[in-house]
């Protein structure tokens, strides 16, 4: 079996192509990505570099116009209305950037987490456990009873990701969760989302800007003009003190045609522009201005 046929997420030469009259614009233009199960994965990028078009195509909300889009046995460019209602009520969770798309202003937390299992007809004994877990898990199990105007906005969106979790999905998308919130807010809801991809054994993937937000995973896909650019991997080294210290290593993507996108301050260092010149060696390839 293939790394790709293994892997919990892939997207291969993804596009989305959104038309506007006589306008058209390319969000995405042959994005590559794999996440295996249990990763927990950050994903950067300007704006309008397709992260979040990315992310709303993931969740089942948006639909690609290329490619190939895989979550678990779901190909997401040829399901149908029903299975794409069974794939969001079931595979993906969402949790928006606003707390207003996420919550319902009228409803108790509990009464938030419990629609979701309501939708999809799981006993009221049980959604009422899962209910009262889910908000302990997250740290608001004694605001059960509280409405979202009587919450805080890291209560309420710490609220959203159990409510996004309600019917056990295998992964969780996150678009800018921590986007309205201060820094030590954004830092105890990040911490939330790392025990639930840590506890529950969720596969997380987060749209973030925040580089204090990225740099806390294991790794991070970036994203430039719709397709994948690098990624830096992290892990942690023991000295020979018996101290740690975090390693961070940047690897450029190269797609499936293998091409890869050259970082713009390297282009410009070297003066690279329309060509260059490639030169293999027995253990790597040079690359070096056309003069």
């Amino acid at each position: 079996m293939s790394a790709d046929a293994a892997a919990l997420i892939v997207c291969e030469s993804l596009v989305r192509i959104y038309q506007t009259g006589p306008v058209e614009v390319q969000a995405l233009q042959g994005l590559d990505l794999v996440v295996d199960k249990g990763e927990m994965v950050a994903v950067v990028g300007a704006s309008g570099s397709g992260k979040s078009t990315l992310l709303s195509i993931l969740a089942g909300v948006d639909a690609p116009t290329a490619g190939r889009a895989r979550v678990e046995q779901w190909d997401l460019l040829t399901m149908s209305r029903a299975d794409r209602v069974r794939y969001r009520r079931h595979t993906v969770g969402f949790v928006r950037q606003q707390t207003a798309s996420n919550l319902i202003p009228y409803l108790t937390a509990q009464q938030m987490v419990d629609l979701p299992m309501t939708a999809a007809r799981t006993p009221a004994r049980e959604r009422r456990q899962r209910s009262a877990d889910l908000l302990e898990a997250l740290g608001v199990g004694a605001l059960a009873g509280r409405r979202p105007g009587e919450l805080s906005g890291g209560q309420q969106m710490r609220v959203a990701i159990a409510v996004a979790l309600a019917n056990q999905p295998h992964v969780l998308l996150a678009d800018e969760p921590t986007g309205e919130l201060d820094t030590a807010t954004s830092a105890e809801v990040f911490g939330a989302l790392r025990d639930v991809n840590r506890d529950l054994g969720v596969t997380v993937v987060v749209v973030t800007h925040d580089p204090a937000v990225s740099g806390q995973v294991e790794r991070t896909v970036s994203i430039r003009d719709g397709r994948t650019s690098s990624e830096v991997l992290r892990r942690t080294a023991t000295a020979d003190d018996g101290g740690t210290h975090v390693i961070a290593e940047e690897y450029a993507v190269m797609d499936r045609a293998g091409r890869i996108q050259v970082p713009r301050d390297y282009r410009e260092a070297l003066a690279l522009t329309r060509r260059v010149r490639l030169a293999l060696e027995p253990d790597h390839i040079t690359i070096r201005p056309d003069a």
